[in-house]
């Protein structure tokens, strides 16, 4: 099936199942303990061996030695794996860095060798005998000290080019109000609570790994690629994933530590990665430096918008692409953007949630409230005074559904805006500083070709078979939802298997681009499948399908009697036309925040919440409302404490554990709300829906920090916020009043 114009009535327009707040179905499974993730497939590798990795201590240099003699010699030991004796291995293109390294270290924690033996004790110990010797190199691990040398990233990286529309310069310095400010991001890491996990199985030639990964068919193919074999040797299976957040897109050290001891040992072995090597081993979301230049006139129409940002990668890496909301958001006749690349030798930097748009919104909508501050306007009438209907960088390109203004309309009503004090300090509850903020949030509608295989058989089940993946996010419950609606059953009639890549190949999960696709996919397959059934029975296209029959005119027939004993089978795909080329799609949001700062200590504590989005057809709004205060609760850590800290002078990021990497916890979240216009927007998929998973994210840091300003008066542009930043600003006067 091709989505190639606009979609029209469809079965999904029915609403029985999909649009429904319904519960996961996979809920049960994970709340037992009794959902079998990557690191316990007991049941498929029993009497697996296990697997310890030994990580690089040193940042950049080169391996002179390495003596395993007395590892070898430990109780229970079966193999040890360098690059020595690893055979040749290739570099996926997906990877930046090799997952082994040898005889170049390219980053601290570089894995240099596997320890396998009987019990994880047992390896562990033994690994604490490898005795490596390096030759140190000088590296570079400061973005600040490392800007100076940055470059226009090569396309190949797939950086955003440099836009320029208009005049920037003139209409900048032309400008009645200005406003020129330089923001900073820290490194952030994903921190999912299931680690990085495989376990390998060699059978001859043939190769399985039960692993924790997003992109299923991603991971067949780099693990070819790097292991030099057949793709078609390659099977991956990931039913369950314990998060990802963007950290698990790409093969990772684990599983190819794994199936390069299972071929060590003889058997199954099993890795994983304890949280140090999370951290400093594994990709994270970079570092950025973000210059944003406004101008406006005095009336508050933005005549000039700038917006430059440096980050730093690996050699051969990528940037940062903070850049590119800016482009899109607001309007402005004349703007530009630019993107500059370090070369860092830290661990790999990729996608997390929300990539570009995360780091970018942190700046830029904080940049607007000091712009609407200058003005003496306020910044809700200041946004929506610069909304645009269209792409601002090619105005005859409308946007698909825009709704920025109902967002934030909305959100000031049901938050209690008008209750906000515009004079930041001045608002008081006994000795808490409190404040209001706002931020706009946007973020692209990537869509991608997901296939899908359905099955219905002789008891009338739907069996739905495609190896998308569920990293949390409910992928299982829509998707049964869609097969449900467009077959006309009770969930009740539907299995739903995924994860494993003899099933046909799917979006996956990442980019906001998975359950839109992977429904759509699905979707296909069971109109397909649809199809064969109208055409078995000799029925006529006014084919209804509905509590488990298939009815035209007077004649009715069950599926299950339809199906027989041998079943039918139907198996399809979703691909996009060029619609994204005629509409810019995106997703659109608003985010208010109230806060409390204590005027002595510094202290801020998040009062409430709200997130008012625009994503098109809900598909269920419990799961979608889950994942949106999920991304609120990650705004809220990186706005106020998360940030990877970096030892400048040895190359490796120093709190690389969850005592030490501060995250959210439930005593940090007060009362989230989440208001979801009822919408459809038939140019983005047959589903008329969009994604949700990380808009959530996008613009809640600002918001924040527009809140602490509103509070204290203190502006911080250094994220995060803590309270040293704001201690020397507070007000002398702290009794109650």
């Amino acid at each position: 099936m091709k989505h190639d114009k606009p979609a029209t009535t469809n079965p999904i327009d029915q609403l029985k199942v999909v649009g429904k707040a319904t519960e996961r179905i996979d809920g049960k499974l994970k709340t037992t303990g009794t959902a079998p993730y990557a690191y316990e497939r007991h049941d498929a590798a029993p009497n697996a061996a296990y697997g310890v990795m030994v990580g690089a201590s040193i940042a950049k240099g080169k391996i002179s030695s390495i003596d395993a003699i007395a590892a070898k010699a430990s109780p229970g030991v079966i193999a040890i794996v360098t690059a020595l004796d690893a055979g040749p291995l290739g570099l996926a293109k997906r990877n930046t860095a090799k997952l082994l390294a040898g005889p170049d270290v390219q980053h601290y924690h570089q894995a240099v060798a596997l320890v396998v033996a009987e019990t994880f004790e047992q390896a562990t110990a033994a690994a604490q005998l490898v005795r490596v010797q390096y030759l140190k190199a000088l590296g570079s691990f400061d973005l600040a000290a490392a800007k100076a040398t940055a470059i226009k990233p090569p396309p190949s990286n797939g950086a955003a080019p440099d836009t320029a529309v208009g005049n920037f310069a003139a209409a900048f310095a032309g400008a009645a109000v200005k406003l020129d400010a330089t923001y900073t991001t820290p490194d952030h890491a994903h921190a999912m609570m299931e680690p990085h996990a495989t376990i390998a199985s060699w059978s001859g030639e043939k190769l399985t790994v039960w692993t924790s990964n997003q992109m299923v068919d991603w991971a067949v193919t780099d693990l070819a690629e790097t292991l030099k074999i057949p793709k078609a040797n390659v099977r991956v299976v990931s039913p369950y994933i314990g998060g990802g957040f963007g950290g698990k897109l790409f093969l990772r050290a684990d599983a190819l530590l794994a199936a390069l001891g299972a071929r060590a040992a003889g058997r199954a072995v099993k890795v994983t990665l304890p949280r140090p090597l999370m951290f400093n081993n594994t990709v994270h979301r970079p570092a950025t430096i973000q210059r944003i230049r406004l101008g406006a006139s005095r009336s508050g129409v933005i005549s000039a918008i700038g917006h430059e940002s440096w980050s730093g990668d690996l050699k051969g890496g990528g940037s940062d692409a903070s850049v590119s909301q800016t482009r899109l958001l607001y309007s402005g006749a004349h703007r530009m953007t630019a993107t500059r690349l370090a070369v860092l030798d830290l661990t790999e930097s990729n996608a997390m949630r929300a990539p570009g748009e995360a780091t970018g919104l942190m700046a830029l909508e904080i940049a607007i409230d000091e712009l609407a501050e200058k003005l003496k306007m306020d910044p809700i009438e200041l946004r929506v005074r610069n909304d645009t209907q269209v792409d601002p960088e090619k105005p005859s390109r409308p946007f698909s559904q825009r709704s920025l203004i109902e967002c934030l309309r909305t959100g000031a009503e049901q938050f209690g805006w008008s209750k906000r004090n515009a004079q930041p300090g001045s608002t008081r509850d006994g000795r808490w500083l409190v404040g209001m903020g706002v931020a706009a949030a946007i973020r692209g509608n990537p869509v991608m070709k997901s296939a899908a295989r359905v099955r219905l058989d002789k008891a009338g089940v739907i069996t739905v078979e495609t190896d998308m993946t569920d990293i949390g996010t409910g992928s299982y419950t829509i998707i049964a939802q869609t097969a449900a609606e467009t077959m006309g059953v009770s969930l009740d009639n539907v299995v739903v298997k995924l994860g494993d890549s003899t099933f046909p190949v799917s979006s996956g999960s990442g980019g906001q681009w998975g359950g839109n696709s992977s429904t759509s996919g699905v979707y296909a397959a069971c109109m397909k499948l649809r199809e064969a059934i109208v055409q078995k029975l000799g029925f006529g296209a006014d084919a209804v399908f509905a509590n488990g029959e298939v009815q035209s005119g007077t004649k009715r027939t069950s599926l299950a009697s339809v199906a027989g004993d041998s079943g039918m089978v139907a198996e399809d795909f979703i691909e996009f036309g060029d619609l994204d080329k005629t509409y810019e799609q995106s997703t659109f949001g608003a985010h208010f925040v109230e806060v409390g700062v204590d005027a002595a200590t510094g202290e801020i504590r998040v009062r409430r919440m709200l997130a008012v989005c625009s994503c098109g057809r809900i598909l269920n709004p419990k799961t979608a409302r889950s994942q949106v205060i999920g991304g609120m609760t990650m705004g809220v850590g990186a706005a106020l404490m998360e940030e990877m800290v970096v030892d400048t002078r040895r190359g490796f990021f120093v709190n690389h554990d969850l005592a030490g990497y501060e995250v959210p916890v439930h005593a940090d979240i007060p009362h989230q709300d989440v208001i979801f216009l009822q919408q459809t927007d038939p140019v983005s998929s047959p589903m008329k829906a969009k994604g949700v998973g990380e808009l959530g994210i996008c613009g809640v840091a600002a918001a924040v920090a527009n809140a602490v300003y509103n509070a204290t008066g203190v502006r911080v542009r250094d994220y995060p916020i803590t309270l040293d930043k704001l201690l020397s600003g507070l007000p002398d006067n702290i009794s109650a009043e």
